[in-house]
């Protein structure tokens, strides 16, 4: 999948507070619709979120891209919560929206809650096209929230265990490891690497930047391991050059040739073998590559390179 295709997938929980509205004022207590949930019975308890997965039951999917669970709320009403903002570092109030069924709205994203008790909240991320529930990854985002009562005298452990991948991420994770190290030079069987390739100088004729790829609507960092972008400034190379193309980085640190584009077709073979020969002579050489990991694995990623020479 494209980076535009999947930022486009992922839009919802990284930008919920970017429009936390001014509610939380003092409501009128209305009747409550049949089958609506009632938050009156649990107002004022704070919930942290303990696990956040797939419905698979991983944290991972195939593409490597992890569920992270961060969200702390409270209610305050039936028709008011509060949602904690980890870059504001304070709570902000939001209306809640009934929809139907276990349907609701609020902090700009639509969620069925399937579980309201003292303990624990139970929700689905959803996301809605045309009024109906698409059926891709953009739904696929389960919520489990516990208080810290539950945490703490019920569970017995901390919200920091609770938030760690399990044994079954690190299986998948080992699993999606050695599928790609079967085809080490195909882009389609890497995955991203939770912490990204590094491409460190060991010349001076070299020097690397990581361009911040975070998407401007996301707004956080949180995605920018999902599409690694390096630049590479090489000096003294035998000709002045600039090319970007993709590579795929195997657990063993060795680059492969991705994907390029902007050539035609009678000229490609020939971009091919160029491109070929810049990974060959100079990154190998100038750089010591480290390949990704994720879980401490290491695994063969793919990350996209800006190249340019300088004679």
């Amino acid at each position: 999948m494209t980076k535009k295709g999947f930022f486009k997938l992922l839009t919802g929980l990284g930008a919920t507070f970017l429009w936390a509205c001014g509610g939380g004022g003092k409501q009128e207590k209305r009747q409550l619709a049949a089958g609506q949930h009632d938050f009156e019975s649990i107002k004022g308890i704070t919930y942290y979120e303990g696990k956040r997965r797939f419905a698979s039951g991983l944290s991972f999917n195939e593409m490597g891209f992890q569920q992270e669970p961060s969200w702390e709320i409270r209610f305050l009403s039936n028709d008011t919560v509060l949602v904690y903002s980890p870059e504001e570092k304070k709570m902000f109030p939001f209306f809640i929206t009934y929809d139907h069924g276990d349907v609701y709205n609020f902090a700009k994203n639509y969620f069925r809650i399937t579980k309201v008790s003292k303990d624990s909240l139970v929700f689905q991320r959803l996301h809605l096209n045309k009024k109906e529930i698409s059926s891709d990854i953009r739904s696929d985002v389960h919520m489990t929230l516990y208080s810290k009562d539950a945490i703490d005298n019920k569970l017995k452990t901390t919200l920091e265990m609770l938030q760690r991948p399990t044994a079954r991420d690190t299986a998948y994770i080992r699993m999606l490891t050695a599928r790609a190290e079967r085809n080490a030079e195909n882009p389609d069987s890497a995955f991203a690497a939770r912490k990204p390739v590094q491409f460190i100088p060991v010349s001076n004729l070299v020097k690397v930047e990581k361009k911040d790829d975070t998407d401007p609507v996301m707004g956080i960092t949180v995605y920018d391991y999902m599409f690694p972008r390096y630049r590479i400034d090489i000096s003294k190379a035998y000709q002045d050059f600039a090319y970007e193309f993709s590579v795929v980085v195997d657990a063993k640190g060795r680059i492969h040739l991705g994907k390029f584009s902007n050539v035609i077709e009678e000229h490609r073979e020939a971009r091919k073998k160029t491109l070929q020969a810049i990974i060959d002579v100079y990154l190998q050489h100038l750089l010591k590559v480290v390949p990704g990991t994720t879980l401490g694995i290491p695994h063969a990623s793919q990350v996209q390179l800006i190249v340019a020479g300088k004679k």
